[in-house]
């Protein structure tokens, strides 16, 4: 059972607590809060999601994050969440480099661990908003959440974790009367891809497989669906149908050593965890026999160390420039 489950009824007695004690107050002494350049005329605001909608009545300065990585777009946005999860074991926070100037010295409290959270943290932070964007947020959690401050669950319209960022940036800006300014950093990021795509017109139609390997034998090309894939495709690559296909409805297709095959393209460019596990890659005799192996054309990333996988892993307005920049020129160096 997961944390938010286990604390359903001790949840309900505090937030009853906190109302009593006005859980809408300012923020504490020296902790983080919104910034001041929303339309003074921007609240209320009334924001759709999965579960209904939920209206905000104020411009929200204590933010709790529940979702994977909705505590970049709400710093995009100039605010500084007061709680958030961890997923990549990124403790500190602001040791990413597309976060650590927007963080400064400031450390959020960690609410929990993905979708272990503790509901007793999150309401001793007396939010006066909870955004639940990328994630898997259940009904019954949302309820409970909803009886400590306002919840903004996952956007309609998507499977949970399927929102694009664009949607997500959006979403989250409605919630914090800033979405003219979600609009220019999208709009941003956008041209960001649309000068790489320009200035590599040797790209376009050439096909490209993402893919990963945790465990020996253990191998996942991912969809054209999953954020990793798309962001090779707005590069101007076209990604396999046939990777889509056996996917079927998840975000990568598995395979073995047997079907390394599928991952005959023009350019492959893997996903590992470090160097030890790139080896262990190349040194697989199916994948030594493939042509884009044998030419040179494809490309070993880390997700940590540097946070390249990362990057596309978070695909937020923040970390999707920084993986432009840093895959953009590695992508040159095996041109052929």
């Amino acid at each position: 059972m997961s944390g938010i489950s286990r604390l359903v009824a001790a949840v309900a007695a505090a937030a009853l607590a906190l109302t009593a004690c006005g859980s809408g107050g300012g923020a504490d002494a020296g902790a983080p809060s919104a910034s001041g350049d929303a339309a003074s005329g921007a609240f209320p605001v009334t924001v759709e999601h999965k579960y209904g909608s939920t209206e905000i009545k104020a411009e929200p300065k204590r933010i709790v994050t529940l979702g994977l990585s909705d505590q970049e777009p709400v710093l995009a946005l100039g605010s500084k969440p007061v709680g958030v999860v961890d997923w990549f074991k990124e403790r500190p926070y602001g040791n990413w480099p597309w976060t650590k100037e927007l963080w400064g010295d400031t450390q959020p409290e960690i609410v929990g661990e993905r979708d272990d959270v503790s509901m007793e943290k999150i309401v001793a932070l007396k939010p006066d908003l909870i955004v639940a964007v990328y994630s898997g947020l259940q009904r019954e959690h949302y309820d409970t959440l909803s009886k400590i401050a306002p919840v903004v669950a996952q956007p309609k319209g998507f499977v949970d974790y399927g929102a694009p960022w664009q949607d997500q940036t959006k979403h989250i800006a409605k919630a914090l009367g800033k979405s003219e300014k979600a609009q220019e950093l999208v709009d941003g990021v956008a041209k960001r891809f649309a000068d790489a795509k320009a200035a590599h017109p040797q790209w376009q139609g050439k096909t490209a497989v993402v893919a990963d390997s945790f465990k020996p034998g253990e191998y996942s090309a991912f969809a054209p669906t999953d954020p990793k894939a798309i962001f090779v495709k707005e590069l101007g690559f076209t990604l396999k149908d046939e990777i889509g296909t056996l996917a079927g409805e998840m975000n990568d297709a598995k395979f073995s050593e047997e079907r390394m095959d599928l991952l005959e393209a023009d350019r492959v460019i893997w996903l590992t965890s470090d160097l030890a596990a790139q080896e262990r890659v190349k040194g697989v005799e199916a994948y030594q026999r493939l042509k884009v192996t044998t030419e040179k054309r494809d490309l070993f990333l880390t997700y940590m160390d540097p946070p390249i996988g990362a990057s596309m892993s978070f695909n937020t307005v923040l970390s999707v420039p920084y993986g432009i920049d840093q895959v953009v020129p590695l992508l040159e160096k095996i041109e052929n």
